[in-house]
């Protein structure tokens, strides 16, 4: 990797068949199409070098061009299902452009179309922590999560069984919360993989994954009453508010 001038893909998977909000990638929010913010932080990046959407759908494609993103491919129809999951969609991507055009980048940056109430600080911010750490196989951005894990049940056809236990501990769901340890989820505000990570360990996060915590709230359009607070999140960010915290006090975070 060149530590001066290191090579990073930003990458903006946007299918054409949404099933929760119909047409979504396209959809106008606040005068852009949906794709067209994402597109947009790629763009004001301090790091990004090189836009392309991945998409199936022509219509998408031409929008995701006019707004300044490359489109060199159009994804099989395979690839772009309701079940079809990230790791087949970038492996696609990442090898089509290495057979095609030789090209390899060092870093390459997941912008998910679905949330564009990001801050681009923030996608900068976590593009260096990861150009810091050459070990790290990825970064994912989490957040603390609001329920803990360790008071939470499979259920099968008769009992149940935790989600998650303390090694060596009797009854860990049944522990006062501050005796918990911490557990974070993955929000999807952006993240980040290597090419060799996705294309030889056949993983979007390897062995070793970096955190990137944010500590706000993060909104995606998965249902249609999700627009509002999506736009409004939006437009406190280009009016340069501050960040709403995700939660104000762990007897919020992790109530017993």
């Amino acid at each position: 990797m060149s530590t001066d001038f290191p090579e990073i893909l930003a990458l903006i998977p946007a299918r054409g068949g949404s099933k929760g909000v119909p047409r979504k990638n396209i959809l106008s929010m606040l005068g852009r199409p949906l794709i067209a913010w994402s597109i947009h932080h790629a763009q004001k990046s301090k790091h990004v070098t090189r836009i392309i959407v991945s998409t199936d759908d022509e219509e998408i494609a031409q929008v995701a061009t006019e707004w300044g993103a490359e489109v060199p491919f159009i994804r099989p129809p395979d690839l772009a299902q309701d079940l079809s999951t990230d790791i087949e969609v970038f492996q696609h991507a990442l090898q089509w452009l290495k057979d095609t055009e030789g090209y390899n980048p060092d870093l390459v940056v997941h912008l998910r179309p679905t949330g564009p109430a990001r801050r681009i600080a923030k996608v900068d911010e976590a593009i260096e922590v990861m150009l810091a750490h050459p070990a790290a196989d990825s970064l994912r951005s989490v957040s603390l999560a609001t329920q803990t894990p360790f008071k939470m049940w499979f259920l099968d056809d008769e009992f149940m069984h935790p989600v998650a236990s303390l090694e060596g501990v009797k009854d860990s769901h049944s522990l006062p919360r501050q005796m918990l340890p911490k557990a974070y989820w993955q929000n999807g505000y952006v993240d980040i993989t290597r090419p060799h990570t996705v294309l030889e360990k056949k993983s979007m996060v390897g062995d070793n994954p970096l955190p990137y915590v944010v500590d706000e709230i993060v909104h995606d359009v998965d249902y249609p009453e999700n627009i509002p607070d999506v736009e409004m999140a939006l437009k406190e960010i280009l009016d340069g508010k501050e960040a709403e915290p995700v939660v104000s006090s762990m007897q919020d975070r992790f109530p017993v």
